[in-house]
């Protein structure tokens, strides 16, 4: 990226799972940054936190904290988006929203770069981070769908515990270790944290993750599927998905089947389609058991696929799956690729 000038960029929720991979994020694309403003509630305000040589203080996040700032990265919780992101905006910040405070308004752009990065352009001072696991699905979708069309979506997700923040991650290290030593424990915060009942998630599956709504689903699930249309532009799109926590700690695995309007697409089309899409690594070689695994892509930015087949009684439809890693991909690194393309769209 040509660094002609610095912006002032702000982290909103810096001492967090997802705010603490904003930062290293920011450093390790040598992000263009004049000044760095790192916020939180005021528990975590006074915090020290490292950035390239300097030491960076956590100031308590107010309505007043965006004087100057050119960005900001929200990543502190819905609630908090809501009440602060309008003041960001009014002192002249684009907000870059990582939580669902605001994706589904119609007047923001939920954008993934290698998706739809032409509707930051609509922006009106926010812009919506999709939900982890939709984003990385619609990057291995979209190639397909510009290509040979796209009718119909049905995933199955495997979800890391870091989705539920880095206590979740400590429950699942306790609980493992309690179980080995066949000790006994209370789980206070799967599948969700505001709700009376929590489930072990060590050596299990709860395949429920946030709260159910009236048609069954879980919010989540609807997230996926509300999410996908609209960032795809794609209305009429049939998608149902089943979302399951298992116990992983960082990398969220999906097991994907869809239809294409062609009915003549061969899965070496589709290989070599998804072996070119931009932020797309293709692992695929089952005869060497290469396959995309969550321990592998802890670190990356990229969305790995691999395990294309086609389905043996629909011919257009197929099976993948795709893993990438929640934290990065799925919030952190989008919400900085939203940045760069900003600016790369000269929009800052």
């Amino acid at each position: 990226m040509e660094q002609l000038k610095g912006f002032n960029v702000a982290v909103v929720g810096a001492t967090g799972a997802v705010g603490q991979q904003m930062i290293k994020t920011l450093e390790s694309r040598d992000f263009p940054i004049s000044t760095l403003t790192l916020l939180s509630s005021k528990r975590s305000a006074g915090t020290k936190v490292q950035y390239k040589d300097k030491e960076i203080i956590v100031q308590e996040a107010t309505p007043d904290s965006f004087k100057g700032i050119d960005i900001a990265l929200f990543s502190a919780g819905g609630g908090v988006s809501k009440e602060l992101a309008p003041h960001a905006v009014r002192h002249g910040a684009i907000v870059v929203d990582n939580t669902s405070a605001f994706r589904m308004d119609k007047d923001v752009p939920l954008v993934v770069p290698e998706v739809n990065e032409e509707d930051l352009r609509k922006h009106n001072g926010i812009i919506a981070n999709p939900n982890c696991s939709t984003i990385q699905m619609v990057v291995a979708l979209q190639p397909l769908k510009e290509k040979f069309g796209l009718s119909k979506v049905l995933v199955s997700t495997y979800q890391a515990v870091s989705g539920s923040g880095a206590a979740a991650v400590e429950e699942l290290n306790s609980q493992t270790q309690a179980i080995l030593n066949k000790e006994a424990f209370e789980p206070k915060i799967l599948p969700v944290k505001s709700d009376k009942k929590h489930y072990q998630i060590a050596f299990n599956a709860v395949p429920q993750i946030d709260v159910f709504t009236d048609n069954g689903f879980t919010y989540e699930e609807m997230k996926m599927i509300n999410e996908t249309k609209k960032i795809m532009h794609a209305d009429d799109l049939k998608v149902a998905a089943t979302c399951v926590r298992i116990p992983v700690a960082t990398g969220h695995s999906e097991s994907v089947y869809f239809e294409l309007d062609n009915d003549q697409v061969t899965v070496e089309e589709i290989k070599s389609l998804l072996a070119d899409a931009p932020g797309i690594v293709l692992q695929d070689d089952p005869s060497n058991q290469v396959y995309p695994m969550p321990a592998d892509c802890v670190g990356s930015n990229d969305v790995f696929v691999g395990r294309i087949r086609q389905d043996l009684d629909v011919k257009n439809g197929f099976h993948m799956w795709v893993v990438s890693d929640n934290l990065l991909k799925g919030a952190a690194w989008n919400s900085v690729q939203i940045a760069e393309s900003l600016i790369k769209l000269g929009l800052v």
